[in-house]
């Protein structure tokens, strides 16, 4: 499954060993004109082409294999044959953030190019639940848990694409029909061997940790999905590549093409750190109101700013460009290239209005307010720092802004409690400190985060 030539963009750093940009566009631009070549495609043709592969490409750490790709919509441009784009839907968790919509946007592109989106609803696979990145047996949904957890996806999704015009599949109108012959048909088409070539099965094997047989199971049924829909694309993070291919390999042997993969990046969350979360409280929700959309945004650390400027916003890749070199060489300032990353996150998703007057009550409440003069410092080693962050209410008491978690809880649930002067309303928060950082309870206290390599300066 592995061997294909591939797209990877230098965006997706920890996750893939990419080419150097340069080489990267490089090789796409020889293959694009060797597609128009050998595809005969007249010259108004070869530039819609053109400009469709570029703004696919945009942001996309990886698409395998990347000739066929750029054949295949060669064929769509030239012939007016759309491509069918899947999306796959585990529906663990019905609320969606920032992070997810990194995924949504290149749907939408694909939509906006008259191409045909595919969302299929785990209410099947859910009930076995995704393996991927874990490194024990996940607890199945029930049905009425999944088929809940579905409930809001397309309202939360119309504020991205035009649900009008998605093809909304559930799996379980192909899979639960299955009968045991057919499933073990189904998994002869794949190997133990090859299923163990996967991290995290591969991981739990060397050490002993338990692979429950319904796990092997999950690829394969996700697989399944692009045979019964007959997929052109399947979109999604980058973590699912081991779950694409398998895809691709069983199109392959029912005598179908075999679908591409396009992966995009798994979005850093507000911490710098790790992968956007509702669990580690480091995400910013869809649905949450214009000011605390803004708010959290502006907390984002700067180097995160290009990055979040590509893949969630529709700001040019050359002006993206120029807003990295700038902020490199000092000539912009963080504070303005956030507050004009926030505005436009918050324009699309609550219009220009909310967005204008979100700006206005940061400037307000949180660039104007007065601080006391002389905030107490806490001091905070980088070793009593946990890898996935401190808990919300321990670090409350760490700070001395509550005598124990059940008062910190307390705080937290009357919303009394501010990060940066984002208010945090999850007790179950993780939070990621950094130095100089400011937490709030209540009016009148304050403490400033001081990282060190010991206990004190």
């Amino acid at each position: 499954m592995n061997g294909e030539r591939s797209f990877a963009s230098s965006q997706e750093g920890r996750e893939h060993h990419p080419q150097p940009e340069t080489a990267r566009m490089l090789e796409a631009s020889a293959i694009l004109e060797k597609v128009i070549r050998e595809e005969n495609l007249e010259p108004e043709v070869a530039e819609r082409f053109k400009q469709a592969f570029l703004r696919l490409a945009r942001g996309v750490a990886e698409i395998t294999p990347l000739e066929e790709f750029a054949v295949r919509l060669a064929r769509s441009v030239r012939d007016g044959r759309p491509l069918r784009v899947k999306l796959g839907l585990d529906p663990s968790a019905p609320d969606i953030h920032l992070g997810h919509t990194v995924v949504l946007r290149k749907l939408k592109d694909f939509q906006e190019l008259g191409h045909i989106v595919q969302l299929v609803i785990g209410d099947f696979t859910g009930r076995i639940g995704d393996p991927t990145g874990r490194f024990e047996t996940r607890r199945a949904l029930t049905e009425e848990e999944v088929r809940e957890n579905a409930r809001t996806y397309l309202e939360q999704f119309s504020r991205v694409l035009d649900v009008s015009r998605v093809e909304v599949h559930f799996n379980a109108t192909w899979l639960a029909p299955l009968t045991l012959a057919q499933t073990i048909e189904l998994m002869s088409r794949m190997t133990v061997a090859r299923m163990l070539e996967r991290e995290d099965f591969r991981e739990r094997f060397a050490s002993g940790r338990p692979i429950a047989l319904h796990e092997f199971l999950y690829p394969l049924l996700q697989g399944y999905d692009s045979v019964v829909l007959r997929c052109d694309v399947e979109l999604g993070g980058t973590d699912q590549k081991f779950n694409f291919l398998v895809g691709r390999h069983l199109q392959e042997s029912y005598g179908q093409p075999g679908q591409i993969l396009m992966l995009m990046p798994l979005l850093e969350g507000l911490d710098g750190v790790r992968k956007m979360s509702k669990s580690l409280g480091n995400y910013v929700g869809v649905q949450e109101p214009p000011e605390e959309m803004y708010g959290k945004i502006m907390s984002v650390p700067d180097f995160l700013v290009p990055r979040y400027a590509l893949l969630l916003t529709d700001m040019p890749e050359e002006e993206v460009r120029r807003l990295e070199e700038g902020m490199a060489a000092g000539t912009v300032h963080p504070m303005h290239a956030k507050k004009d990353l926030a505005r436009r996150i918050v324009a699309q998703y609550h219009g220009e209005e909310a967005a204008r007057r979100a700006e206005e009550h940061f400037t307000r409440v949180f660039q104007r307010r007065d601080l006391p003069e002389h905030l107490e410092e806490v001091w905070l080693p980088f070793a009593d720092i946990p890898e996935g962050g401190m808990g919300l209410l321990s670090l409350l008491v760490r700070l001395g802004l509550a005598a124990s978690t059940s008062e910190a809880r307390r705080f937290v649930e009357q919303g009394a409690v501010r990060v940066d002067g984002v208010r945090v309303e999850d007790p179950r928060a993780r939070i990621f400190p950094r130095d100089g950082q400011v937490v709030q309870v209540g009016r009148r206290n304050f403490r400033r985060i001081r990282l060190s390599q010991d206990a004190g300066p």
